[in-house]
């Protein structure tokens, strides 16, 4: 599978797409966490009967929204960004570790992140090659 004369294979670039694809989706789903996030702290501060309690179990749970949903934003992000930069690694052919560790975060999205950890760890030696 070479393309262009280089001895890039398709692969390789397959690998890095999908965990920029992979990256994305988890910036996305971080971003939109973090936004729920703003709109339930902007929301409580604003509410008019801010001190009636909540009924029954109901307030017990409402103490662990806050804390779970800042952990999937930043955990959203985190990965996503470190999959992005890995998948830009893996198409520039500049750092395995990098593309690799760029891979395993894309983990999150599954199917995609399995397919990039498979494609890039099969395509080790085009990295070597590319030094």
């Amino acid at each position: 599978m070479e393309s262009s004369g280089s001895r890039r294979s398709g692969l390789l670039t397959a690998g890095g797409v999908l965990s920029i694809i992979s990256g994305a989706f988890q910036v996305i789903g971080g971003g939109i966490a973090s936004a729920l996030l703003i709109a339930a702290f902007i929301g409580s501060h604003l509410r008019p009967f801010q001190g009636m309690p909540l009924p029954g179990e109901l307030s017990e749970h409402v103490v662990f929204v806050g804390p779970v949903l800042v952990g999937i934003a930043a955990l959203g992000l985190v990965l996503g960004i470190v999959a992005i930069v890995g998948g830009v690694a893996a198409l520039r052919r500049k750092s395995f570790g990098l593309s690799l560790a760029g891979a395993i975060c894309s983990l999150p999205s599954a199917i995609l992140g399995i397919l990039a950890i498979i494609f890039v760890s099969v395509s080790k030696k085009e990295f070597e090659a590319g030094k």
